[in-house]
């Protein structure tokens, strides 16, 4: 379990989704926003994410940030916890990112290090606990060396985890997230999709998968199987998932995603510039896999 300081909240275990940001237009859309929160909070998910890499945050304005967050949270009205992602390259933008969202009743902030300037561990230590200076409550720190140049090692997560605020990290780095869990002192959640059945079978806290938009329902059972000890099945069942996951990550992110949600009526393919949609190929090829996924699962046979 993650180390928690009971005053201060924790990060629920199990299966955060790092919420896409729906545009129409090249304008916010919070109705499909809404309806998709509503979705994957009846889908079975731990929590939510908002305004993460997957949600294009850092190319939206500070207005549409908190207008998203707060629908967010309108639709899933307390049925489960959400969370934001805060970033950029300067301390003092984060901070007052944060300060903006702390008027909404959010369970906490995915942080990353700042972008671009490749600081050094103390840098990083000074950002991190800048930040949570802002807020009271928890943080999640975000490990993602390939966007931000730089990297949270699972030395500097344990010496972080001292600061009663940081609880937790989303770690993209398998080898990494493997060192983290040998010890009981901050909770590991899993941040690169293909890594995921490992750090469950590992006992990690929890996963942030970004394919799980698409048919959540088969994330959430694979969650309980490893949860039960149902390893074998688990594999089975991961195998499965494993060529979707793959085609999710073959352009740049967020755009497979949001292929994946307009095939099902769920939102547009739309990404802010300057990402671009994802290919017709790709598109082609998503309908494929998604086409070969078990049957919707109901509630008995979870």
């Amino acid at each position: 379990m993650a180390r928690i300081d009971p005053q201060r909240g924790a990060i629920a275990d199990g299966l955060w989704l790092p919420m896409v940001t729906p545009l129409r237009n090249d304008q916010v859309d919070l109705d499909a926003a809404q309806r998709l929160a509503s979705h994957y909070a009846a889908a079975g998910v731990d929590g939510l994410i908002v305004l993460g890499t997957t949600g294009e945050g850092g190319l939206l304005t500070d207005a549409e940030r908190f207008m998203l967050t707060a629908a967010v949270l309108e639709a899933v009205d307390g049925m489960l916890p959400v969370m934001a992602g805060v970033g950029g390259v300067a301390t003092h933008t984060v901070c007052e990112q944060v300060r903006r969202l702390d008027r909404l009743p959010l369970a906490g902030y995915l942080v990353p290090p700042p972008y671009y300037l490749r600081v050094s561990d103390e840098g990083i230590a000074w950002h991190m606990r800048s930040v949570a200076a802002q807020t009271g409550k928890p943080l999640m720190l975000y490990n993602v060396p390939r966007r931000t140049g730089c990297t949270i090692s699972p030395e500097l997560a344990w010496r972080l985890a001292a600061h009663p605020q940081i609880v937790a990290v989303k770690d993209c780095d398998a080898a990494g997230m493997r060192t983290l869990a040998m010890q009981d002192l901050i909770g590991v959640y899993c941040g690169d999709d293909a890594s995921m059945l490992d750090h469950l079978l590992r006992g990690g806290q929890g996963i942030v998968p970004a394919a799980a938009h698409v048919r959540p329902d088969l994330f959430v059972r694979l969650l309980h199987l490893t949860r039960t000890g149902r390893d074998e099945a688990a594999r089975a069942l991961f195998r499965q998932l494993s060529p979707l996951i793959g085609l999710m990550f073959a352009e740049p992110n967020p755009a497979p995603v949001k292929a994946a949600l307009a095939l099902a009526g769920m939102t547009t393919v739309e990404v802010r510039r300057p990402l671009i949609p994802a290919s017709k190929s790709l598109v082609a090829r998503i309908e494929a896999a998604i086409a070969l996924l078990p049957p919707m699962l109901t509630a008995e046979a979870a």
